[in-house]
């Protein structure tokens, strides 16, 4: 359901992506004649990927769901994919250059039911979160990456991704990247799945518990692609995040959860020209 949603709500940024490759290298008020155009111009090509992935079921959960894991890339003619780490937000660039890039980022972060835990503590509805990223790249194989959102559903807080990765590749027969990850969050998405109101406490016999905002977690991911054919590859990552600081204090956390937050995935990719010359 979650990457479901996700998918929706990367459709706008899919369909702006294809049209910033079909535009990439025309001339603005020039357009050249059909033929010449057709010649010079070089085929989309999509790269699609569908797989299972495991992550926590909430966060500060020890237990893990299963839901699904995907991807879709779009490049033009002999030009590698772009690079995304696999936890990254979905996004497009509204503005890039050499090393930089800008645009707006969105995500999902899953709910928390009282079913789904052992104490009748609150629950937290899906939260869809929207906001911006910076990507930086320093030199050719460090990629630094800012993220910064708003739950506009949800815990409705604000929370921030920080990630560095070392990427490594050979064109697209193969790809890996590795690097630490810091996430910050503010005092209501603190409160959202960490705190315990005097009503909870009550419910519960937890203590009454009042975090505050600040560094949420800090851990490592790495993501992994690797060609086996012109069309078939294979697409992987793995991700452990360790909570910190009042995230790691919840009463929460120390009863029915975990500070340790594994999540891993793994699916086939399909590689295809759309035949489409822009």
């Amino acid at each position: 359901m979650i990457k479901a949603l996700l998918a929706i709500a990367a459709a706008p940024s899919l369909l702006f992506a294809t049209s910033a490759v079909a535009q990439d290298n025309e001339a603005p008020g020039e357009p050249a004649p059909v033929q010449e155009a057709n010649q010079d111009k070089k085929p989309i090509r999509v790269r699609l990927s569908l797989g299972p992935q495991l992550r926590p079921r909430f966060p500060g959960s020890d237990e893990m769901f299963l839901l699904p894991f995907y991807d879709v890339s779009i490049t033009r003619g002999d030009k590698p994919f772009e690079y995304e780490a696999a936890d990254q937000g979905v996004s497009f660039s509204l503005i890039k250059s050499t090393g930089f890039a800008f645009g707006p980022v969105v995500q999902l972060e899953g709910s928390r039911r009282r079913n789904e835990t052992d104490l009748p503590i609150d629950e937290v509805g899906t939260s869809i979160e929207a906001g911006g990223f910076v990507d930086v790249w320093l030199g050719s194989s460090i990629r630094a990456r800012g993220e910064l959102r708003k739950g506009v559903t949800g815990h409705k807080g604000l929370v921030s991704d920080v990630m560095l990765d070392y990427v490594a590749r050979d064109g697209d027969k193969w790809l890996f990247s590795v690097g630490p990850r810091f996430s910050l969050a503010d005092r209501k998405y603190q409160e959202a799945y960490f705190g315990v109101s005097p009503t909870v406490s009550a419910r519960t016999g937890l203590p009454v518990y009042a975090p505050d905002g600040g560094v949420h977690s800090i851990g490592a991911a790495a993501t992994t692609l690797y060609q086996l054919d012109r069309h078939w590859g294979l697409y992987g990552y793995a991700k452990y995040e360790r909570l910190i600081a009042d995230a790691a204090d919840s009463p929460i956390v120390r009863t029915i959860g975990s500070r340790n937050q594994f999540s891993g995935g793994v699916a086939l990719t399909f590689t295809f020209d759309t035949g489409i010359r822009r």
